[in-house]
């Protein structure tokens, strides 16, 4: 299954709400250096799928806040 997520560093606490067009939106409290954005967006959609981490690849969009996420 393929999703499309908006990303929102810097937020005050990590969190998944959904857009009005049924997409995600979610909210990660690392700034978006080196990586450390998208290790915790992996991190905080596995805990809300409720599945392993590994199960949950970034297919595109890597360096934008638009992301294309594969769950497995």
């Amino acid at each position: 299954m393929k999703l499309s997520i908006q990303v929102k560093p810097n937020a005050r606490k990590n969190e998944v709400t959904l857009r009005e067009d049924g997409g995600l939106i979610v909210h990660v409290n690392v700034p978006p250096i080196e990586g450390r954005a998208n290790e915790k967006v992996v991190e905080v959609l596995a805990k809300y799928l409720g599945k392993p981490k590994r199960n949950i690849t970034i297919v595109s969009g890597r360096k934008g806040k638009h992301k294309i996420v594969e769950v497995v």
